[in-house]
């Protein structure tokens, strides 16, 4: 059953409304729960078939204002490059030895993982732990680069990767609820405009199929689609 405060925020919520972002973000920061620093997620509905190659919709974005969250972030390559991620501020920097810690320890004490393509073949090794935790570098989201500095300071500026589930559902995080309603419109808009680029060829129909945003503890609240595509096309 709901807590007390759940319900409570519920109740200022229309749930048969569809609100425009900007409205839908403040009544999740005027309805916060938690004593602790919330995480504000999108939740976006497409209209795509996961299951279809062409259209397993994912990619990257960075928020113009962060994520609020501090990212460990560890770069497996191999000389100079390991100087490079160093020096841009990755917080682990190895290659074959830290693989080897991952496997024979299962050592996970970071968020993301940045290889260089020459590497990639000693990672493979690690791919079923890094796998199912969502930790796989890959080149499609920029964690497989020669570029590791670049990478890096992406990761730690607040780069999100997002991709759609077996639902067909992308969820997303834009924030903190200490953000305050204007940066997190504006880190929301960022994210809705990424999704609608990549926007597959083959996908028919109206494509953002439903859209709601949430904090970690609070109610949903739906968002008007055609608001949404308005706002992803300006972004």
């Amino acid at each position: 059953m709901a807590g007390k405060k759940y319900r409570a925020a519920a109740s200022k919520i229309d749930r048969d409304k569809k609100y425009t972002l900007a409205d839908a973000i403040k009544l999740v920061v005027e309805n916060k729960i938690a004593k602790f620093d919330e995480t504000v997620e999108l939740a976006v509905r497409l209209n795509v078939d996961p299951r279809q190659a062409d259209q397993n919709v994912r990619g990257t974005v960075v928020l113009p204002h962060g994520t609020g969250r501090s990212v460990r972030v560890l770069v497996l390559a191999k000389g100079e490059k390991e100087r490079e991620a160093k020096e841009a501020g990755a917080d682990f920097v190895g290659g074959e030895e830290l693989i080897k810690k991952i496997q024979e320890e299962n050592w996970l004490d970071f968020d993301r993982v940045i290889a260089t393509p020459d590497i990639m073949g000693l990672v493979g090794r690690i791919g079923k732990i890094l796998g199912p935790r969502g930790l796989m570098p890959n080149p499609k989201v920029g964690t497989v680069t020669f570029d590791v500095a670049k990478a890096v300071s992406e990761v730690k500026a607040g780069k999100v990767d997002y991709r759609v589930d077996k639902a067909g559902v992308i969820h997303a995080p834009v924030g903190k609820i200490s953000f305050g309603p204007q940066k997190l419109i504006e880190n929301a808009s960022a994210v809705l405009a990424a999704i609608v680029r990549s926007k597959p060829a083959s996908a028919k129909g109206n494509y953002i199929q439903s859209v709601a945003v949430s904090s970690t503890m609070g109610p949903g609240v739906k968002i008007d689609t055609g608001e949404a595509r308005t706002l992803a096309a300006a972004a």
